[in-house]
């Protein structure tokens, strides 16, 4: 694995990137965008997660983290991608999802070759370590922006699945760190 995608100084914060398998426009049912938003706070509540920033598109989600000081970033992107990922192919396979009218075509999808292994997430994270106030507020903007550039918003705090929401001086879904 190159450098250039590993999680550098534990201390700073970090832009990652978690992406659906196949860039697939998951998050389009607030169901699914409740699932990942849970497992935010959980890791947030649970194992030292702080997020400065995020914003959960339809097939990929940015964030701007950093583990807290008993664990490592790698480990609790690892377990919130693992932990969603089984809450995602359970929802799927839910008699109860009858509003999924993709079921099939996603568990397909989502399937290995061999139909024995699910895969939700691409692999890797693309961490970039934000080792100055220039860089971290460069990808704020960044994730901010994603919805207007995808023409979803007008404005970054019309995104009711990001942090520009907090930033506009409203309470968002996610506690951020203040920064």
């Amino acid at each position: 694995m190159s450098r250039k995608y590993r999680v550098g100084d534990q201390r700073h914060p970090h832009f990652v990137t978690l992406t659906v398998l196949h860039w697939i426009d998951f998050f389009i049912r607030d169901e699914y965008r409740q699932v990942l938003l849970k497992s935010i706070k959980y890791c947030q509540d649970y194992k030292g997660l702080e997020v400065y920033g995020y914003c959960i598109m339809s097939s990929h989600v940015h964030l701007i983290v950093r583990a807290g000081a008993n664990d490592m970033l790698e480990n609790v992107l690892r377990d919130l991608k693992r932990y969603t990922s089984k809450c995602f192919h359970d929802l799927l396979l839910s008699e109860h999802t009858n509003y999924e009218s993709r079921k099939r075509w996603l568990l397909k999808l989502f399937q290995d070759k061999d139909n024995r292994t699910f895969q939700f997430w691409q692999a890797g994270n693309q961490p970039i370590e934000l080792w100055s106030d220039e860089v971290f507020y460069q990808k704020l903007d960044y994730i901010h922006l994603n919805p207007v550039a995808a023409g979803l918003v007008n404005q970054p705090e019309e995104w009711r699945y990001s942090s520009a929401v907090d930033h506009s001086g409203k309470q968002g879904l996610i506690t951020l760190v203040d920064n």
